[in-house]
């Protein structure tokens, strides 16, 4: 149960207020924790205790961040450290805490011409696809897996810029309509796990090269600075938020799965390691 004196106080608010666009928190948000359904599954256990609503607006980490800089959002949850400690520092967020992980993979055809079931890293799988090349699916949205798989290719000392439109096909899309464009052309792409988990279409895609520290895939939340956007509900993404970062939250997310799977594994203590 909540148990700050404000999440009495949001529960007996709440009770009588009309339901206006002051009763909502929103929520800028990468796609991956929208899409698996995390969000139909966790906000309702919020939402009875307080009666707080959500709305979640769900795009590239990228685009979400912009989002939240503009004032269109009350907090943000999102994958990309490097960005979310920018975020901060430029004093459009509060502190940045650790929610929760899974990990990005390597999915491809089950020919895997590229053999990356056996490479020997994940900077060698990136070397195998450039050499041969085989087509490769990039999301090309400023989205936090396009960030990595960026990374990703710059640690392997790849520039694929010069490659846009031969192997290297960037969609601008989302993570679902990209996984499509790799099942639909047999080519290889980066995915996080819960997308995947959830994903449909596979076709002949299958999970070729996982497990590697250099896919880890954190994911954090961050309250939207009310000084700089006077508007946002400090208090209550607080509230929220600590919620999440409690022992009732951390384990929600934890009993959150997909056909027995679970797809983010709770690590808010780790926040608050010396």
């Amino acid at each position: 149960m909540i148990r700050s004196a404000l999440g009495l106080l949001l529960l007996l608010s709440f009770a009588s207020s009309p339901a206006d666009e002051a009763a909502f928190l929103t929520i800028a948000s990468t796609t991956s924790t929208e899409h698996s359904g995390l969000y139909d599954y966790l906000l309702p256990l919020y939402e009875q205790q307080t009666g707080v609503r959500f709305r979640v607006v769900a795009v590239g980490t990228g685009q979400a961040i912009q989002n939240a800089m503009r004032g269109d959002a009350d907090l943000l949850i999102v994958h990309h450290r490097e960005s979310e400690e920018r975020f901060v520092a430029e004093g459009y967020g509060l502190e940045r805490h650790l929610l929760m992980y899974n990990d990005f993979v390597l999915v491809g055809p089950d020919s895997d011409p590229a053999a990356i079931a056996t490479a020997e890293g994940m900077l060698d799988a990136m070397h195998r696809i450039a050499q041969l090349p085989i087509p490769f699916i990039s999301r090309g949205d400023n989205s936090g897996t396009h960030k990595r798989e960026i990374e990703l290719w710059s640690q392997a000392g790849i520039s694929v810029r010069p490659a846009s439109g031969t192997w290297y096909w960037e969609t601008g899309t989302g993570m679902g309509p990209t996984l499509n464009t790799a099942a639909a052309r047999d080519a290889y792409t980066l995915t996080d796990r819960a997308t995947w988990t959830s994903f449909g279409n596979r076709r002949n895609l299958k999970v070729l090269y996982e497990n590697d520290p250099m896919l880890h895939n954190q994911y954090s939340v961050i309250v939207v600075n009310s000084e700089r956007h006077p508007h946002v509900k400090r208090a209550w993404a607080e509230d929220f938020v600590a919620w999440l970062l409690s022992e009732e939250g951390q384990q929600a997310i934890a009993s959150f799965n997909t056909s027995g799977a679970q797809l983010f594994f709770p690590n808010a203590s780790e926040s608050r390691s010396p």
